[in-house]
């Protein structure tokens, strides 16, 4: 009864919320947890930044949604572990990515997940405009190119970014199979298991440290629980190329808080890619209540 209520509860207050404004919250709250995260990369390194985000972000979920395995499928525990393991390898890659190249141009070369998205499952004229939009955005807030780049750096974003996509993807059929953030939970703890022996060797001791560990539950708090929670509520009433297209407001937000938390200035160049992914952005809001509705 008590997983029950509770669940009642977390639904209730995030279904009166749009799932437009859950995105754009999701977007900030994650954007602005990553440029805090950079700053503990001296300390932890980003394996034992990612430890502390996932780690930090599951002791929430689960007090939260109180999930239960008795009486789940093979085939849920399945999802919510293929889930686990995409978030883990999405994170690790990203920040690993990020203590090489700008927040900004992470995003922007990351955003390459959800793009694919959008694109495959485009069924108006209409999406396909928002989606060149938001590739041409892209390609000025990386400059034109990625030559001057770490390579090493553009990889790992690319990486993250097919994972970003596999995340939208399974995060969809999470929210369908899983009341509240029960199924969210699961997979957190899974990311936290996988990210155990890289946080453990990138951080040690530092791992320990009140400090760093404040720190990390803050990121964990703003890059993970809350935004994911948001996604996964947004995901169960919006179609997932649409959720794709939205997405495109990342590389903005990402290059404000680059600015704002890291001093990460912007170009006139990178400023045009903010007004044409926001303009994207504002396009897709628009077919968001048109889109079909999960069930």
């Amino acid at each position: 009864m008590a997983e029950a209520a509770t669940t009642a509860s977390e639904d209730g207050a995030l279904a009166r919320v749009p799932s437009v404004a859950l995105v754009v919250g999701a977007i900030t709250s994650v954007q602005f947890g990553s440029s805090l995260a950079a700053t503990l990369f001296a300390q932890l390194g980003p394996g034992g930044t990612v430890l502390l985000r996932l780690a930090s972000a599951a002791v929430v979920l689960l007090a939260l949604g109180r999930p239960r395995l008795r009486g789940r499928s093979r085939s849920e525990l399945g999802l919510a572990c293929a889930f686990g393991l995409v978030l883990a390898g999405m994170n690790l890659s990203f920040y690993e990515a990020l203590d090489r190249i700008p927040l900004g141009i992470a995003v922007a070369i990351e955003f390459v997940g959800p793009l694919a998205v959008a694109i495959a499952g485009s069924r108006r004229r209409s999406d396909l405009v928002w989606v060149t939009l938001a590739a041409l955005g892209i390609l000025a807030l990386t400059r034109g190119g990625v030559h001057a780049l770490n390579g090493a750096g553009v990889a790992l974003a690319l990486l993250a970014g097919v994972l970003w996509g596999s995340y939208i993807l399974l995060n969809a059929r999470l929210g369908r199979r899983f009341a509240g953030s029960s199924g969210l939970g699961l997979a957190m703890c899974v990311a936290a298991l996988v990210a155990l022996p890289t946080g453990i060797a990138a951080g040690g001791s530092q791992l320990l440290d009140p400090g760093s560990l404040a720190l990390g539950c803050a990121v964990g708090l703003l890059s993970s629980a809350i935004p994911y929670t948001f996604e996964v509520e947004a995901l169960r009433r919006i179609a997932p190329a649409t959720f794709g297209v939205l997405m495109s407001l990342e590389p903005a937000v990402a290059a404000l808080a680059g600015l704002l938390v890291l001093g990460q200035g912007l170009s006139l160049r990178v400023l045009l890619g903010i007004v044409l992914v926001i303009a994207a952005s504002l396009g897709a809001a628009r077919s968001a209540a048109a889109a079909p509705i999960a069930v």
